[in-house]
């Protein structure tokens, strides 16, 4: 430190976030950090640039990239944006790399430290930096009053000189973080709401928001609080239970999406087919082929009486809390980072390791690095070799074996690593204590995150087992 932040006006059609609002330029500024945004960026979120203060304010991204070491955005940068980012740079923003393969080679091979930030995991100690949550905040409350406003009926029970109007009968599909703020949002505004969510530990979310979660007569529940694979009878249980109730649904708010994968099929074209006349989808999945079989993503699609709505980039539509949110998210990944007022990648740290996207020329995130095929670095020697004394335990190093060289070491003397864990190792790549003593940080990382160690190999200290083990050879 004093490092500089640029800040870079989104370009993409549709986007009117910025990653960086007032309130947290005046923050980082406090901190110490140098704040330079480019002339414009928060103009579409509502933050003029004489709203802020302490900053220094650039004619284009390319001044403001050429004068940072941090840039931080809200989605991917441009191939032009990229190419300029110099050897160690942190880029900060969305990446969405299953998409963008180009983007992550010319980051990595530039050398750019990129944090990719709905990579950031879902932990307790993460909630403050998650920006999927935050901005997932603003999606479920917006679909709610798209819902609304598509919908030829209101939402509320009113009662009037007329006569009574029943209230809307809504259905959401997906209890995460949106789902449930488009429970909330419905019910503020009078509907009367059902849930439908494959894990029964949702009921209680789900209810003490008012609403009422769909019983399909399936526990999906597995080990662990996740969902288990259901039977092909069970799926068709469940399909059949949730398309009786969106058959008498007026609105449908599906949220059902998986990060880096095509959206679940989850409402057929039977479903709609059987809502009541003028009833609603709105199906935020859109932007990954949507939930329901008829969407269009950006599209209002007309199916006979029925209408359904495939948005794309909700948040945008409320820029000024999505972006102060993301703003904070950022703020709060940033200052976990500071360490003895120096600014500093840990691998060790589980919230860094599990959204480093790219570091020190390499792809760091493991599914990534599968997806885009890149092939594993030639194996270390064997131990007690020449070259294995010269080999450097750098990133360069594979320290993951296809197989043990010569007669595997017995793991078990390190003090924690029973036969049921050694099994899990070998399974891993690791056959020799020797492999464990030469593990580098970012092979440590990649390690602790493809067993989900979950730090344990600090803890319990076996890489400095391993070296002493090696050293009473």
């Amino acid at each position: 430190m004093p490092l500089n932040i640029a800040v870079l006006r989104e370009t993409q059609d549709g986007e009117r976030r910025v990653a960086v609002d007032p309130t947290v330029a005046s923050r980082l500024a406090k901190l110490g950090f140098s704040v330079a945004i480019e002339k414009g960026a928060g103009d579409l979120a509502g933050f003029p640039d004489d709203t802020y203060s302490d900053v220094e304010f650039v004619d284009s991204a390319s001044q403001a990239i050429a004068g940072a070491q941090i840039i931080a955005k809200v989605l991917p940068p441009d191939a032009d944006q990229a190419a300029q980012m110099k050897d160690g740079d942190v880029l900060v923003s969305y990446m969405y790399p299953h998409a963008n393969h180009d983007l992550v080679k010319t980051l990595a091979n530039g050398g750019v430290s990129s944090l990719s930030m709905e990579l950031i995991p879902r932990i307790t100690r993460a909630q403050a930096m998650d920006a999927l949550s935050s901005q997932a905040t603003v999606s479920g409350y917006q679909s709610a009053l798209m819902a609304a406003q598509l919908a030829p009926r209101l939402f509320p029970m009113l009662t009037t000189a007329a006569g009574t109007i029943r209230p809307a009968r809504v259905v959401v599909i997906g209890a995460g973080v949106a789902g449930l703020q488009a429970i909330a949002t419905a019910r503020r505004l009078g509907a009367q709401v059902e849930a439908y969510d494959i894990r029964p530990a949702a009921k209680e979310q789900v209810e003490s928001l008012g609403a009422k979660l769909i019983d399909t007569g399936v526990n999906a529940e597995g080990e662990g609080g996740y969902a288990r694979e259901l039977t092909d009878d069970e799926k068709q249980q469940q399909a059949d239970a949730l398309a009786r109730h969106i058959a008498k649904a007026h609105a449908v708010i599906s949220t059902a999406a998986i990060p880096g994968r095509p959206a679940p099929k989850i409402i057929t074209q039977a479903m709609v087919e059987a809502m009541p006349p003028g009833g609603v989808i709105i199906d935020l999945a859109a932007e990954t082929g949507g939930n329901c079989e008829v969407t269009v993503p950006g599209e209002t699609v007309e199916h006979g009486d029925k209408r359904i709505h495939g948005p794309l980039n909700v948040p945008s539509l409320a820029p000024v809390h999505a972006s102060e949110m993301y703003a904070k998210n950022i703020l709060n990944l940033l200052t976990s980072m500071i360490e003895d007022e120096e600014f500093v990648i840990n691998l060790e740290d589980e919230v860094v390791a599990g959204c480093l996207l790219t570091h020190k020329g390499s792809v760091t995130h493991a599914p990534t690095r599968e997806a885009m095929g890149i092939a594993a670095p030639a194996p270390i020697a064997q131990k007690g070799s020449d070259e294995a004394e010269q080999t450097p335990t750098s990133a360069s190093t594979q320290h993951f074996l296809e197989a043990p060289q010569g007669e595997a070491d017995d793991l078990k003397k390190i003090s924690g690593v029973g036969p049921k864990l050694e099994g899990v190792l070998n399974n891993a790549g690791i056959y020799h204590y020797w492999q464990i003593a030469r593990l580098d940080a970012e092979a440590l990382a990649i390690l602790d995150e493809k067993l989900k160690f979950k730090g344990r190999i600090q803890r319990d200290g076996w890489i400095d087992q391993a070296k002493t083990l090696m050293g009473g050879e």
